[in-house]
């Protein structure tokens, strides 16, 4: 069969990181072991019923089987606008300040394509998800990583970042709650970051993709609740983690009205947006009482209070997390990252994801999901513990 040569875009674009993961996992289920795996960040619980529900009647209707407007319903760009003055005390216009977008992932990766040429710089987390690195890579400009150590909370140190960088710097990613650590942005950061990104004309995106995941009683708080966020850049806020819609893509990107715009320019010329029934279930989700959200927070509570009690009980020292549904785990001693979750997949059959694979900086993690019954997550732990890994670490 002939081979077409594909563009150099594409062959600059960075390794899919997960891919490679599911590929080792599935290999060994393939010999027959029985998998935990805690490596991936997919919600293992279904969709609340009143929101499928809510598709399903909308599906019906034969106005939503024909193109839907380009840049989303107006119904849901107002239920987004009511539902970020509820839960943030945040004012959003819905026809300027709200972009419907096909999941989260989509406007993080549009995002540089919108606002950089060739070469620029745009600031990155280290550790950070994967799939800023593509946006990076589709638009042809270049990371400069932004280290987020234990010492400082997982917060970037804007007073690190060497003076030229910050002022050719065009664009910034931040993601909190934070994957993969689990840290949680305080107002005082927000502010910092804002005073920080107008001080040297820097667009901020603030990942917010686990928004109503907080722990102990704090619930995370957003990018635009901060003095000048709003003039600074945006927030992503994604349906996929909050109500268990990962399958169902749809989120929305709200803020700075000039972002907007270019983020649905862009759109235009792409989609002719998401089907009318999906819109309308979001609209639903948004707007109805949240009861699933409490109860779906509750739950990633437990499991945390469950993995981290486990792991202590072999002598395993993590500290647990404040938001988001992972736990960010220190490596043992003698271990890379690599190798550690690479010995707990083939003797353990427990899957974790390598830190490493999030940046320079994840070196000596690994990631952990909260995926699973706190059963599971037990069982996980106790099938660690049998490799004897932490009873040398004591030891020594």
């Amino acid at each position: 069969m002939k081979s077409f040569k594909t563009s150099h875009v594409l062959t600059q674009l960075p390794t899919q990181f997960f891919a490679s993961l599911v590929q080792k996992v599935n290999k060994v289920m393939s010999e027959g072991h029985d998998v935990i795996n805690l490596g991936q960040g997919n919600p293992d619980q279904p969709t609340p019923t009143h929101i499928v529900r809510a598709l399903q009647e909308a599906a019906a209707n034969p106005v939503h089987h024909k193109y839907p407007p380009f840049r989303g319903t107006h119904s849901l760009k107002e239920a987004v606008a009511v539902f970020y003055k509820r839960e943030y005390g945040v004012t959003l216009d819905p026809e300027k300040e709200v972009a419907v977008l096909f999941g989260g992932k989509a406007g993080l990766v549009e995002l540089p394509l919108c606002f950089t040429e060739p070469e620029d710089t745009i600031l990155v987390p280290d550790p950070g998800y994967p799939d800023y690195w593509s946006g990076v890579a589709l638009a042809k400009a270049k990371m400069s990583m932004m280290p987020l150590l234990a010492e400082n909370g997982f917060l970037p140190d804007y007073s690190k970042l060497a003076p030229e960088v910050a002022d050719e710097a065009k664009l910034m990613f931040l993601n909190y709650p934070n994957n993969p650590t689990g840290a949680v942005a305080t107002k005082e950061f927000f502010a910092e970051t804002a005073a920080f990104a107008n001080k040297h004309n820097i667009l901020v995106c603030h990942d917010f993709a686990y928004g109503a995941i907080g722990f102990n009683g704090k619930k995370p708080i957003s990018f635009l609740q901060a003095e000048g966020a709003k003039e600074a850049g945006i927030e992503i806020y994604t349906m996929s983690k909050t109500y268990n819609m990962a399958g169902w893509r749809i989120a929305f990107a709200v803020g700075n009205e000039s972002v907007i715009e270019a983020i649905n320019l862009l759109q235009d010329h792409m989609y002719v947006s998401i089907f009318g029934a999906i819109q309308e279930a979001t609209k639903q989700a948004l707007l109805q009482p949240q009861t699933c959200v409490e109860e779906l927070v509750a739950r990633y509570e437990s499991r945390r209070e469950a993995l981290v009690s486990a792991c202590h009980s072999i002598g395993w020292d993590v500290k647990a997390p404040e938001g988001s549904f992972f736990a960010w785990l220190p490596v043992p001693d003698g271990y890379t990252s690599q190798q550690f979750a690479d010995i707990l997949l083939e003797q353990a059959h427990v899957a974790f994801a390598p830190g490493n694979g999030f940046g320079e900086h994840g070196e000596g993690y690994v990631r952990v999901g909260l995926l699973h019954t706190e059963e599971r997550l037990q069982e996980a732990i106790q099938r660690i513990a049998k490799l004897g890994i932490f009873e040398r670490t004591c030891t020594m």
